[in-house]
């Protein structure tokens, strides 16, 4: 039984006694990360402008001067809805299909404003103010490799804040 017992104990002691203050080998490099330096901001009680000769609505919105949108970046725009008292965010371009037709949400962009549209299929003279007043509106901005190469679905605007998070 003592011999057992040194046997285990000489183990022991050689198992524990070899340190080294040498770091090891260098492992194999990792795939690269995702550097993401996505900006967002947002406009409240933003109103429509109907222009009769095109039969739209439109607004432009300038972007904040501490926000810099580089030419390579992708801007994504998502309208505010409250459904239930619960907050929605649709990502426009949006569809909304009325009795009296089809409306639907566009924006384009350059580096200093953004333009939102209204268009439709009808008579949007007579378009319900719910659609043309007071809206909400959220815009990120992400650089274009993050909205192409991350297999993030940019229409889901939790999924989008999470992944820049």
């Amino acid at each position: 039984m003592k011999k057992i017992s040194l046997l285990f104990a000489f183990i022991a002691f050689s198992l524990t006694s070899c340190s080294s203050d040498e770091p090891g080998p260098q492992g194999p490099p990792g795939e690269p990360g995702i550097n993401i330096v996505g900006q967002t901001f947002e406009f409240e009680d933003v109103d429509f402008q109907y222009f009769a000769d095109g039969n739209f609505y439109a607004t432009v919105v300038d972007i904040p001067a501490e926000i810099e949108i580089l030419e390579s970046d992708a801007v994504l725009v998502y309208r505010r809805e409250v459904i239930n008292d619960t907050e929605t965010w649709s990502m426009i371009p949006q569809n909304y299909f009325l009795e009296e037709g089809i409306i639907q949400y566009v924006f384009n962009h350059t580096a200093d404003d953004i333009e939102l549209l209204i268009d439709g299929n009808f008579d949007l003279s007579t378009l319900d103010v719910a659609f043309t007043q007071d809206q909400f509106f959220r815009f990120v901005v992400v650089p274009s490799d993050f909205a192409v190469d991350t297999g993030i679905d940019v229409s889901n605007y939790e999924a989008v804040m999470q992944a820049i998070d």
